[in-house]
């Protein structure tokens, strides 16, 4: 997912574009959903980032476009366009690796026995990292965030919690992204 258009980072930058550690995060994305067991790659764009689908189409990315609509809306247009079971990981996750997109995979299952999976992290790991909370849950006693890392497969939905610094980094804002490039 990288069609958003990261008002809440600033700069002239298109969020998916802006770099961290030399890279830009959509290409940081890319290259750890490639050492992965993913089989293939789609990048969701929207009108809000004309700029990045031009980047990805430049490097030979599938693209898919969605409306611009907000998340949910160009996540809904997105899985339209593919079958279940489907990992969905945001650009704006820069330190996320292979590995960690395969530990999830592997819980989630495979094939029809896939079952749906929100990969959260706990708030206080993000707080104690210094990045910025914008949406937490409760879950089974501790007050969780989504990760921006799920498997959409269409049955047991279920939440998948790592205390893992790669996924409680989303880029929203310039203190968060601070936080990534220290990291990186």
């Amino acid at each position: 997912m990288c069609g958003g258009a990261g008002t809440r980072l600033g700069g002239d930058t298109e969020k998916p574009l802006v770099p961290v550690g030399g890279t830009p995060m959509v290409d940081r994305v890319r290259a750890a959903l490639a050492t992965s067991r993913v089989e293939r790659i789609h990048l969701a764009v929207s009108p809000l980032a004309p700029a990045t689908r031009e980047h990805l189409q430049a490097a030979g990315a599938r693209v898919i476009e969605t409306p611009g609509e907000g998340y949910v809306a160009d996540l809904d247009a997105a899985l339209d366009r593919v079958e279940p079971p489907v990992l969905t990981v945001v650009a704006d996750l820069p330190l996320v690796t292979g590995g960690t997109i395969n530990r999830v995979l592997a819980v989630a299952g495979d094939g029809a026995d896939a079952r749906s999976l929100t990969a959260a992290v706990p708030v206080a790991l993000k707080r104690r990292l210094g990045v910025s909370v914008d949406t937490a849950f409760d879950h089974e006693g501790r007050r969780l965030a989504p990760a921006g890392v799920n498997v959409v497969a269409g049955i047991d939905d279920d939440i998948y919690e790592r205390t893992d610094p790669r996924l409680a980094v989303n880029v929203n804002r310039r203190a968060d992204l601070e936080v990534a490039e220290a990291l990186s």
